[in-house]
């Protein structure tokens, strides 16, 4: 295996999800100092090669393990809706098995999504609509409205009686916990059932050693999988789309490792080798639907035992949200729609990639259009049309896209909320008294502490109203002013 030159500063791993294994697949770019990159007489990078052994293979989407959530923000109290691949699919926890479960989210009933529903006392998945229960193997125990002496179902205006039909369950897709993610087979075929028997999820050895510590993270954004990943292969945009958020220092000249194993399915990881004290940069990029994807990350390190007895989780992400919601995502959502107007397939053609910084970008656009077309398979769910652009305050939201899918997060949200009514009420309550309190009953003094108290409580919960908006709903980004 060949290693990748790239610069020092660039200390992270990235994981493109196994979107590419099998024999062996190669970019061999060489890439420049980030500080001295310039298109002036700047010869164009070597055309990334794709060595593979079958160059008319396509790839198929729906034959690899998709990363769906990490464990820790996974509630086994309640189903959880997502969408990967364009399929809705709902993750639940299945205390008789003691595991997790991804099925369709739809019951068989009336198409009513399965993730608004309950886990029963009896440990089963029950659709809120109309309180049919389905265990971990899909099958469907509990009809409310059947007889009970057996559920009766018609189907196709014959009546059958028992415990479960195929056309009463659940759609349920093989998945598997690895790197404490969930991932499933994007496949409900039964040819599939024991597929994690064959092939597994790709296996980082990094994320299984006892002695680092793993902080997670998750965000959806509003713009595609092919640009999220070209945003993380692209460590030239780092000094300037993230201008005063993060240094960038000069390469000291380390060779990174970057390894890529496949056929017409490279998977990359790119990215300085793991020494004390540093930390190692693990990205997971999931297709969710056209315009939208899911970033899953991991910051194995050697000192995060300590720092996390002392440090919130969700003041980590604060700063995260910096970098990876506030500074570059307006910028990759308009960029998206501009190519989706030009055509995915015309990328190399409207775009101007004259560095040797591009390399790794023009090669992943490359491979796309060799192997899928140029875009995400969706199933012929999607018409490939982009949804429109929502106001700014809405594209860079953070509540719905990272801080309601983080338990951290989401803990420190409600507990500051409730602070914040605290203080308004103590407020309140203070003025109240000092006002409706006789001065022969409170002397000035007391009287001056109560008011003052009242008005520091006030100014405190304006203040923290402003830190909740700012930090967990909508931090506006002013690149010009950075």
């Amino acid at each position: 295996m060949e290693a990748l030159r790239a610069p020092s500063s660039v200390t992270s791993l990235s994981y493109i999800p196994k979107a590419l294994h099998r024999n062996t697949t190669f970019y061999k770019p060489k890439l420049m100092n980030l500080q001295s990159i310039s298109t002036e007489n700047t010869p164009p990078p070597p055309e990334p090669e794709l060595e593979t052994d079958n160059k008319d293979e396509k790839f198929d989407w729906f034959s690899e393990w998709c990363p769906i959530m990490p464990v820790c923000d996974l509630d086994k109290r309640v189903p959880h809706g997502k969408k990967v691949l364009g399929i809705d699919i709902v993750v639940w926890w299945d205390k008789n098995e003691s595991s997790w479960k991804v099925f369709d989210d739809a019951c068989p009933h009336r198409l009513a999504p399965l993730s608004d529903g309950r886990i029963d006392k009896l440990g089963r998945l029950q659709c809120a609509y109309h309180g049919w229960c389905f265990n971990g193997s899909g099958h469907c125990k509990l009809v409310p409205q059947a007889p009970l002496d057996g559920p009766q179902f018609l189907i196709t205006n014959y009546i059958y009686a028992g415990t479960h039909i195929q056309e009463a369950c659940a759609g349920v897709y093989p998945c598997t916990v690895q790197h404490d993610i969930v991932w499933f087979w994007p496949n409900k075929d039964p040819h599939y059932k024991d597929i994690v028997k064959k092939k597994k999820p790709p296996y980082i050895p990094e994320l299984d050693d006892p002695s680092l510590t793993r902080w997670f993270g998750n965000r959806d954004f509003p713009y595609g999988y092919e640009v999220l990943i070209e945003n993380l292969l692209d460590p030239a945009h780092v000094p300037y789309a993230h201008y005063g958020i993060i240094q960038a220092p000069p390469p000291e000249g380390n060779e990174s490792a970057a390894t890529s194993t496949g056929n017409n399915k490279p998977q990359l990881f790119f990215g300085q080798k793991l020494e004390k004290p540093k930390v190692l940069f693990t990205f997971f990029c999931v297709p969710v639907s056209p315009g939208n994807s899911r970033l899953i990350w991991c910051f194995p390190n050697y000192f995060g035992g300590w720092i996390e007895k002392f440090v919130p989780k969700w003041m980590f992400h604060i700063g995260i949200d910096l970098v990876v919601q506030d500074s570059d995502l307006y910028l990759l959502h308009v960029e998206e729609r501009k190519i989706m107007e030009i055509g995915p397939t015309n990328w190399q053609n409207s775009c101007f990639v004259p560095t040797a910084s591009d390399a790794f970008v023009f090669g992943f656009r490359r491979w796309m259009n060799k192997y899928t077309g140029g875009q995400v398979n969706w199933g012929g769910k999607f018409s490939g049309t982009l949804p429109p652009t929502p106001p700014r305050e809405q594209l860079m939201d953070r509540y719905w896209s990272h801080v309601v899918n983080c338990r951290s997060c989401n803990s420190a949200y409600k507990s500051l909320n409730a602070l914040e009514v605290v203080l308004q009420v103590t407020s309140v309550v203070s003025i109240g008294i000092a006002a409706a309190t006789k001065q022969s009953v409170m002397s000035a003094t007391a009287r001056t502490a109560v008011v003052s108290m009242g008005v520091v409580c006030f100014v405190a919960s304006r203040w923290l109203a402003h830190f909740i908006y700012k930090n967990f709903h909508y931090h506006d980004h002013n690149h010009a002013l950075h």
